[in-house]
């Protein structure tokens, strides 16, 4: 019978304090950005920012009037952000949780365009921000980003040794690939962007028992476009 009691007590006295929905306002909205995109150019400061500039921040509002829907419509309408999340948790907390867009390469082709590309290949605006990102320069249009340019970014920048040596990728009038170190007076020539793993897994082996031994810039051009062999030519300066 105490039992039954104290939990009937227990029960009314959490309602007591909380109130009716209609009587809470929301007292603090939280921002999570996901941290696999944290390599985006968000942060939570500017998500509070865009949300008082679309007069939809819901910090003083009612909780049952907050559109939470219309939170993560307006929200995933921007260029930097690919998803939205908005629910509310206790405390008339209201939290969002951001999947922002990362970009992976930065463009400026023969046309004269300068645009960054996302992780899945889509174009994005030059922010105001600046990160140390691939660069891509030559012969690209938007066809060859979804197609080829994309994957070969997102090869390089997911691999902590080629994100950290190969600093451009220069395409050609045929479409195929010159990439630019960071270390080495060279040049190295993948070819046709097809096997690139392979590639420049070939590359890599190269550089570890080849230019390890030889030197860093004994050659001005290395090309692995072909299986099973390297391709080196002499530095003559």
């Amino acid at each position: 019978m105490c039992s039954l009691a104290m939990v009937a007590y227990l029960v009314f006295a959490f309602a007591t304090l909380s109130g009716p929905a209609e009587d809470k306002v929301c007292r603090e909205l939280r921002v999570r950005i996901e941290e696999a995109s944290l390599g985006g150019f968000l942060c939570s400061s500017e998500v509070h920012t865009m949300l008082t500039a679309d007069h939809l921040s819901p910090e003083g509002l009612q909780m049952d009037k907050i559109d939470l829907a219309g939170i993560e419509t307006a929200l995933e309408s921007k260029e930097l952000i690919e998803q939205a999340e908005c629910y509310t948790i206790l405390d008339s907390v209201v939290m969002v949780e951001i999947k922002q867009r990362v970009p992976v390469v930065h463009v400026i082709n023969s046309q004269g365009e300068n645009y960054y590309v996302d992780s899945h290949g889509d174009p994005m605006p030059i922010s105001m921000y600046t990160r140390d990102l691939l660069v891509a320069t030559g012969h690209i249009n938007r066809a060859y980003v979804k197609k080829c340019l994309a994957s070969m970014a997102n090869q390089i920048q997911s691999d902590p040794f080629w994100h950290s040596e190969i600093v451009q990728l220069n395409i050609l009038h045929d479409g195929s690939v010159e990439l630019v170190p960071r270390v080495g007076n060279h040049v190295i020539y993948l070819g046709q962007p097809t096997g690139v793993s392979r590639k420049l897994d070939r590359l890599r082996k190269f550089y570890l028992y080849g230019l390890n031994v030889a030197g860093w810039n004994k050659y001005s051009r290395i090309s692995v476009e072909f299986d099973n062999q390297i391709i080196c030519k002499r530095n003559t300066k």
